[in-house]
């Protein structure tokens, strides 16, 4: 008989390596070898009939030859095949009924009846117990999904894994429960850790995406962002202009009070008085509103408790609370950050009243430039005027 069986294995190995589909990454050459090792362990455990050995050995070879023809109904289909290719070697009719009755016993559901079909069962789900289980289980997971068969995500493949270990499947003979059962819990333990730190994942998950919803959105937070940033960059601007027309204006009046100025002493120079006047005049007006252009206004720097629960107080300019203590901005502000709509309340304000500052600046500021303009304008031809009707060389 034993070379029946170097011809058994020889035939499922030519099948399984030329006539498989490559995506059974599980179902496979390498699989069948280890139920055929796991059977011949738990055969050496016991004392055997030798046709009963046979026919588990042959079984094992060739109880998943069926995969060759597709998943549906492999069973039968190994059956097919080991009843054709036994019959063809010459074996006895009741050695081949014990086989296909061994390989129908693989079916998921089926309970064993004898001791052959504990044992083929037993081998078939050896791998249960090896240190390899996970990496050999994620095989069958690829497997599925390339067959269109089943597509798991992470989670639900560990339930599918801790059902079937903790609940369907469990262990018949005596040397698969002394040598493989501690290896199964073993198993079966990484299988709860592996599922309680997924759950740790999801609910980190679920709380980030609940943070995510209750944040603010990304697009009304770059729109306060962007606006807060170009109000500021334009009071930047208005305050340069300002500083611009104090610095030539106090120019001007330097020049005038060190070199025109004390020439009026002179009477042959009285006729420069008037337009000198309207000169300087319109150099400080010029310069005084532009002082106040940049002036800075602040307020009480205080507010009520009342204020804050009411939402009345802007807590995010300085002016409103420079004089406040500090715990009790602090209190105020871990008031402000429990209501998102507080916040947005603030940062509107905030924004709004930015937007009267700019609007009373760059006023003013127009109005700086045009009194400028103006007294420019009218000191020159002043002078010019001056120059033309009064100067003594004119009365003469």
């Amino acid at each position: 008989m034993s070379e029946i069986i170097d011809k058994t294995e020889s035939f499922a190995t030519d099948l399984l390596s030329n006539q498989l589909d490559r995506k059974y990454l599980y179902h496979n050459l390498k699989h069948t070898r280890r139920v055929v090792k796991s059977t011949k362990e738990i055969i050496n455990s016991l004392d055997l009939k030798p046709e009963d050995i046979d026919a588990l050995t042959l079984a094992a070879w060739l109880h998943d030859t069926g995969y060759t023809k597709g998943s549906d109904g492999h069973e039968e289909q190994s059956c097919a095949i080991a009843s054709n290719f036994l019959e063809s070697q010459g074996v006895k009719k009741d050695i081949i009924q014990s086989v296909q009755d061994i390989i129908l016993a693989t079916k998921r559901y089926h309970e064993p009846q004898n001791i052959k079909e504990e044992i083929i069962r037993d081998a078939d789900a050896s791998h249960f117990a090896k240190k390899s289980y996970m990496e050999t289980c994620e095989f069958l997971r690829e497997e599925l999904s390339l067959l269109g068969i089943a597509t798991y995500s992470q989670k639900e493949w560990l339930k599918a894994n801790m059902t079937m270990l903790g609940k369907e499947h469990k262990y018949n003979t005596d040397y698969a429960k002394e040598n493989w059962q501690a290896g199964k819990d073993k198993n079966l333990k990484k299988i709860k850790k592996e599922q309680k730190a997924e759950k740790e994942i999801a609910k980190k998950e679920a709380i980030k995406a609940k943070y995510k919803s209750e944040s603010p959105d990304r697009g009304i937070q770059t729109l306060f962002r962007v606006t807060l940033k170009n109000h500021l960059t334009l009071s930047d601007i208005a305050d340069t202009k300002a500083n611009i027309l104090l610095s030539v204006n106090a120019i001007i009046i330097s020049v005038v009070l060190s070199n025109l100025i004390p020439k009026l002493d002179n009477p042959s120079n009285t006729y420069l008085i008037y337009p000198t006047v309207i000169f300087v005049t319109f150099s400080v007006i010029s310069m005084v509103l532009a002082v106040l252009a940049t002036r800075p206004n602040v307020t009480s720097g205080q507010f009520t408790k009342e204020d804050v629960k009411n939402k009345k107080v802007n807590l995010l300019f300085f002016g409103n609370f420079h004089k406040m203590k500090l715990q009790d901005y602090e209190w105020a502000i871990q008031e402000l950050v429990k209501d998102k709509e507080y916040i947005y309340t603030s940062l509107t304000k905030d924004l709004y009243f930015l937007g009267l500052v700019l609007n009373r600046k760059y006023s003013i500021l127009r109005v700086t430039y045009t009194i400028f303009i103006i007294g420019i304008i009218v000191s020159v031809i002043s002078f010019a005027l001056a120059f033309h009707y009064f100067s003594p060389e004119r009365m003469m």
